[in-house]
């Protein structure tokens, strides 16, 4: 049976999305089977991450009716043969989603896949929940900011007390990345340092993303950054992907500020 995992941020533009595409990519890539499932009802975007938006027939609610098979909706990623995605409804009415069509939803995936991964919605209203609900474990994305950092916490609230998991005693296990790290901010103060984020929210790192301006040229194309080679982020999602897979994988510092030499030579002369 695959591991369902939650992708979770508490507010929007964290990267929440972004990540989603990533590590699913980067699973595949590291040889297990992967399917990435939109849960955002009615404002998809993954679909244009992973470059699929042209090839959406059906979505996850005409599944769910069962007007047509799983396999006929999930579509083949063009990137890797072990990536699958399933898209989120178009509809705005997030009452689509029923709890016991979900389960046998994500019951049906899990038997197909080695990872099943959730990209919740944006906020912590029934369709976050809805996400949250069957999940093995989640991932929850911050920025080093003080108000995503409160917003995740909020998020993690609802976790440890809705989740299916949960109310049959047992802990959903979490994780943390951090995303858009600026190495020159967090050296100035004017950003959080992982230490600081770790010890108010208490969940074991995953992984730490530095910003990287590739990515938006990346997502425009719907090419996750993984696949770059040359990208810090895609190198730290691959790091990330890794773990999820069990491999030991060691933490590279991403934030502290690496001025340059020529930056040192001209500090010594003045």
């Amino acid at each position: 049976m695959g591991i369902v995992i939650a992708v979770i941020s508490g507010k929007g533009g964290v990267g929440k999305t972004t990540t989603t595409a990533n590590i699913g990519l980067g699973i595949a890539q590291n040889g297990k089977s992967c399917v990435v499932v939109d849960f955002d009802i009615g404002q998809r975007n993954l679909d244009m991450l992973l470059g699929l938006e042209n090839r959406v027939v059906y979505d996850m609610v005409h599944v769910m009716d069962e007007n047509i098979s799983i396999k006929q909706a999930l579509i083949k990623s063009k990137m890797s043969p072990n990536l699958s995605f399933l898209a989120a409804s178009q509809t705005k009415d997030k009452s689509v989603l029923d709890s016991a069509k979900i389960n046998k939803l994500i019951s049906s995936l899990k038997e197909d896949f080695d990872f099943v991964i959730l990209d919740a919605p944006a906020g912590i209203e029934s369709g976050y929940e809805h996400t949250i609900e069957f999940a093995d474990r989640a991932i929850i994305v911050v920025n080093p900011e003080v108000s995503s950092i409160r917003d995740s916490d909020r998020a993690i609230g609802i976790l440890d007390s809705k989740s299916q998991k949960v109310k049959n005693g047992e802990d959903v296990e979490k994780y943390l990345i951090i995303n858009r790290i600026n190495p020159q901010m967090v050296q100035s103060g004017e950003m959080l340092n992982s230490e600081d984020i770790l010890e108010i929210l208490s969940i074991p790192l995953l992984g730490k993303i530095p910003e990287d301006k590739a990515i938006i040229d990346a997502s425009n194309q719907g090419k996750p950054i993984v696949l770059n080679e040359s990208s810090s982020a895609g190198q730290a999602y691959k790091r990330v992907s890794a773990r999820l897979c069990n491999e030991k994988v060691d933490f590279v510092d991403v934030e502290t500020f690496n001025r340059g030499f020529m930056q040192k030579i001209k500090e010594i002369f003045t």
